[in-house]
């Protein structure tokens, strides 16, 4: 690719080469940024505006009320909404963490150390991702209520940790690590260990930020673990909390609890996308090293 291709295309900061692709993209932009302006105008919408028909698409008299108004209720069991909310940071945080590390130090190991069963461990990762959510349904539970996890903080987090995708992920990247490299680190004397830690994890920085998002998307958003294997109140997420918002015989009381709790859900999201979108965007146009 030529230098002048290189600037039109990608360029490291604004060109006018960019201009005519400017000028196209920006009315799109502008219209599917009109969901995410929805979201935190209704948030902070007073109950009247909230309940006006035909409805104002913007904020007209803003107010914390609605927030003030969620975090001071509590369930019928006394649990109060912050601790829903503190359980899904936790949870969430943990389960990010220990999935980058399981699928990075595992496509390592199924990348570069070759064993008996590393090829057949591969094609049951592949395997794995055939499988929807809803088809395993009732032998996860059976596995689950096997290993004691109903009904504890941890059958949150360990069912999470396996993430197939992110697994088979992480090894096409470490696979295009010349292995040369990894000889050269061996011949001066680091273990296994070291290279994954010096070596490989820098280079398969746009994959690991593929799964952290995937992971947190996965495990934030999730309601559907705190109302299968959850029984006590103390134990489950906010994202079950909201679900209980939006499936209440009283809406308009909760109205505008639900719109506050809506854009807590979805800020977290925003966020992560926003740091990490570039390493993302560089996973798939590139899946691997340059």
């Amino acid at each position: 690719m030529s230098k002048f291709q290189a600037v039109r295309t990608n360029p490291d900061k604004f060109h006018l080469s960019q201009l005519p692709y400017l000028l196209f993209v920006l009315p799109f932009a502008a219209i599917m940024m009109l969901p995410l302006a929805y979201i935190f105008n209704h948030a902070f919408k007073p109950f009247d505006e909230l309940i006006e028909y035909p409805p104002r698409f913007l904020v007209q008299r803003p107010t914390w009320d609605n927030f003030i108004e969620l975090f001071a209720a509590s369930t019928t069991t006394g649990i109060p909404v912050s601790r829903y909310l503190f359980n899904s940071i936790v949870i969430t945080l943990l389960v990010v963490f220990f999935s980058i590390f399981l699928s990075s130090i595992t496509g390592y190991a199924l990348s570069k150390m070759k064993f008996h069963v590393s090829k057949l461990l591969s094609e049951i990762n592949t395997i794995a991702m055939m499988f929807v959510g809803t088809a395993v349904i009732i032998p996860r539970y059976i596995i689950t209520e096997s290993f004691g996890l109903v009904d504890t903080f941890w059958v949150h987090i360990i069912p999470s940790l396996a993430v197939p995708i992110g697994l088979f992920l992480i090894k096409q990247f470490i696979d295009q690590i010349p292995n040369e490299l990894i000889e050269a680190a061996k011949i001066d004397g680091a273990n296994h260990f070291t290279i994954y830690l010096k070596i490989i994890l820098p280079l398969i920085k746009p994959a690991l930020a593929t799964i952290a998002i995937l992971s947190f998307q996965a495990v934030w958003n999730n309601a559907d673990v705190s109302a299968t294997y959850i029984n006590s109140d103390s134990l489950r997420t906010f994202a079950y909390y909201m679900s209980t918002l939006s499936s209440s015989s009283n809406q308009v009381v909760g109205i505008g609890m639900s719109a506050a709790a809506s854009l807590i859900m979805f800020l977290p999201n925003l966020i992560i996308f926003i740091f990490l979108q570039s390493k993302v965007m560089n996973t798939m146009a590139h899946s691997g090293i340059k």
